[in-house]
């Protein structure tokens, strides 16, 4: 791989976008293309027997490619973004040390960013605080945390959804250790000074095409076996309240198993939660002026960006 004058930093190509938007596909047929390999940027793949659910590739889809940090974790295991970076770091050390084509490939906007910016330095967990915070939760809902929130941190507020309760809880958390906003961390640090040289390849799919694919996929997950997959990890005595189990899809086959929902509903819920997290990923992806978007059938355009840059 060439380097840019003066820049040494090693290269990884970023392919992202939302769910159902083809990027494992466009990964893979790249990877194939350019003798890479394939590092997993999606915060759900990494748990093992999280397969239907996650739309993770299997070892036939693979065709032969390399993948990285799949199934390195039990559903039960704690993992967040600074865990991903630790796992990843290495695994990146050693493919640029065998002169491969890095792909990093994933929707989870989060990791990526981590991955590439560094970490933010924020104080740790207060146990005391953060207790008091989930009883103002019990006693008041949600909606009071999130008020408090977007009184005290409102840049922060807009870019939490209201729903959120454990970034709405963190946020609160981090304003009160740090005495200032979380918002005003996010921006002093910048999540610049990082040790890669990126192309940032977002996938663009036209919303409706996107929407369909997802409604379709929501269909096929469910008669390929997605809810006794479910099954399998509640039998295995994996909690529902798990953060894993809490997780997009899991948490409605659940509710589906504890016939609180038929299968109209299940499918209803799932297909509408999906769109809206797809809808949040690109919120996300299209925040970065980095990103170049592009259409994943125009195969040509792809690969003359990634030869340009390698």
């Amino acid at each position: 791989m060439n380097s840019m004058p003066g820049n040494t930093k090693p290269k990884l190509v970023i392919i992202a976008g939302p769910t159902a938007s083809g990027k494992s596909a466009l990964g893979i047929e790249m990877a194939l293309d350019f003798g890479g390999e394939i590092v997993n940027a999606d915060s759900m793949q990494v748990y093992r027997g999280m397969d239907i659910g996650t739309a993770k590739v299997s070892i036939r889809e693979r065709k032969g490619v390399p993948h990285h940090l799949l199934d390195i974790v039990d559903p039960c295991d704690p993992f967040n973004a600074a865990t991903y970076r630790l796992k990843a770091e290495p695994v990146l050390k050693d493919i640029h040390s065998r002169r491969k084509v890095c792909f990093i490939v994933g929707g989870t906007g989060l990791y990526i960013k981590i991955l590439l910016g560094g970490l933010l330095a924020c104080p740790p967990t207060d146990h005391e605080l953060r207790n008091k915070l989930y009883q103002d939760y019990e006693a008041h809902g949600l909606q009071f945390l999130y008020d408090q929130l977007h009184h005290l941190d409102p840049e922060s507020a807009t870019n939490i959804h209201p729903h959120d309760k454990i970034r709405i809880i963190r946020a609160l958390e981090i304003f009160h250790l740090a005495n200032q906003p979380f918002s005003t961390l996010v921006r002093k640090h910048g999540f610049k000074g990082t040790p890669y040289q990126a192309l940032k390849i977002g996938i663009h799919v036209d919303r409706e095409v996107l929407y369909q694919r997802i409604n379709e996929r929501s269909i096929s997950m469910i008669e390929s076996g997605f809810l006794e997959e479910t099954q399998d990890l509640l039998n295995k005595g994996y909690s529902p309240g798990l953060k894993a189990m809490k997780s997009l899809g899991y948490r409605h086959a659940v509710r589906f198993l504890k016939k609180e929902w038929d299968r109209d509903e299940l499918v209803h819920r799932l297909q509408i939660d999906t769109r809206r997290y797809a809808k949040r990923q690109l919120t996300w992806f299209k925040a970065d002026p980095e990103m170049v978007w592009i259409d994943p059938g125009d195969k040509i355009g792809v690969k003359k960006l990634i030869k340009e840059f390698i």
